[in-house]
């Protein structure tokens, strides 16, 4: 009995270690998986943007003062009503502001739907706080009108002047929103109906996930109807006709699929000091010694007297001092490929600024330790 005991000992601890190990697979989390609507949209169903120039009256004293394009725009307000001005006549004030205005009309938009607008001084008006938009249109990029703006201004700055000529600004008083200040007066063709097929764009380029759309396209729909085109485009088979598109697409962008993963980057900003280091990024066995060096000039001038009853001058003697500092930082050692909670680890441990992190991946980028893109903006 105690032989068949030390015999069949390894076996039942191998079995509870493959009980263990199959409760942990049962306990992982589920792969995440996003709708195909969430990582990118469909050729030709995009927003088109409008922008105008129109004039902001009822303002208090805060306009654009007797600028010439606020004059000329003012004149062309009051010819629409067949007012006609004297020449030499000057009806700009500071009570008027000329401006632009712009709105982006989302797809499948139709007439009589309203925009929310964006109104920015393009003169000297301090603030447009209570101000109104005159009727103007909206124009698109082929130089149609699709839109017609009019309405009163809601700003969030605030700007408040003294006599001294001391002034306090609060946000940016020179811009203002008019929520649904603008009726569509055009549709815009999107032609989706006519093309000889579908083309869904990925958001993000990347072969693996187009292969994984074009794949989940065809096995809900249960046809070859979706090829992967490219890293960006899958292109997809679709009868002829609005109707039937629309409820294709329907269904299409509702399915699920798991995106790739995204390639290993490290993202630096020299400006800010701010890096960013994604999932992805792998070190392989690397001993790195970061030191650090410092330089110190001080400067002492010392002021030299003449003698009395002398013809010397009152002199600056020139007294500096150089020091250079080497901190004897210690090399740490990479044994293995580390995982990116073991890079923060390390990171943190250091205490290293941006500025001597960015040198250190670049010296492993080099070394060939680093596995991933090194991006610096």
């Amino acid at each position: 009995m105690t032989h068949s005991s030390k015999i069949y000992q390894p076996i039942r601890w191998l079995a509870t270690l493959l009980t263990l190990v199959s409760a942990a697979v049962m306990v992982t989390p589920p792969v995440q998986a996003e709708r195909i609507k969430d990582i990118g949209s469909f050729a030709g169903l995009r927003s088109n943007q409008l922008v105008g120039y129109g004039i902001v009256v009822g303002l208090a004293g805060t306009g654009d003062d007797s600028l010439e394009y606020a004059t000329v725009g003012l004149k062309g307000v009051t010819n629409r009503f067949g007012l006609s001005l004297p020449p030499g006549v000057n009806p700009a004030s500071k009570n008027a502001a000329a401006v632009m205005v712009t709105a982006e009309m989302p797809p499948f938009a139709k007439p009589g739907q309203r925009l929310d607008i964006t109104v920015s001084a393009i003169g000297k008006a301090k603030s447009l706080r209570g101000g109104t938009l005159i009727l103007m249109p909206l124009y698109g990029a082929d130089q149609q009108i699709y839109a017609m703006a009019q309405g009163n201004l809601a700003v969030g700055g605030l700007g408040v002047s003294a006599a001294d000529g001391s002034r306090v600004t609060v946000n940016i008083p020179s811009v203002g929103r008019i929520a649904g200040g603008a009726s569509i007066e055009r549709t815009v063709a999107t032609g989706f109906e006519s093309q000889p097929f579908l083309s869904f764009n990925l958001t993000d380029a990347d072969l693996t996930t187009s292969l994984r759309v074009a794949d989940a396209i065809n096995e809900a729909l249960g046809a070859p109807i979706a090829i992967a085109a490219d890293a960006v485009t899958v292109r997809i088979a679709a009868p002829i006709g609005a109707q039937e598109r629309v409820m294709l697409m329907g269904k299409i962008e509702n399915l699920t699929v798991k995106p790739a993963d995204a390639p290993a980057r490290i993202i630096v900003n020299a400006r800010t000091g701010t890096v960013v280091i994604n999932g992805a990024v792998r070190i392989g066995p690397a001993a790195v010694s970061h030191g650090k060096l410092t330089v110190r000039v001080d400067e002492n001038p010392t002021v030299v007297q003449p003698a009395p009853f002398s013809r010397g001058r009152t002199a600056t003697e020139q007294n500096s001092d150089i020091a250079i500092e080497a901190a004897s930082n210690r090399a740490f050692e990479i044994g293995r490929r580390a995982s990116l909670s073991e890079i923060v680890e390390t990171i943190n441990s250091l205490g290293v600024p941006p500025s001597d992190l960015t040198a250190i991946l670049e010296g492993l980028k080099q070394a060939g330790a680093l596995s991933a893109e090194l991006i610096i903006i």
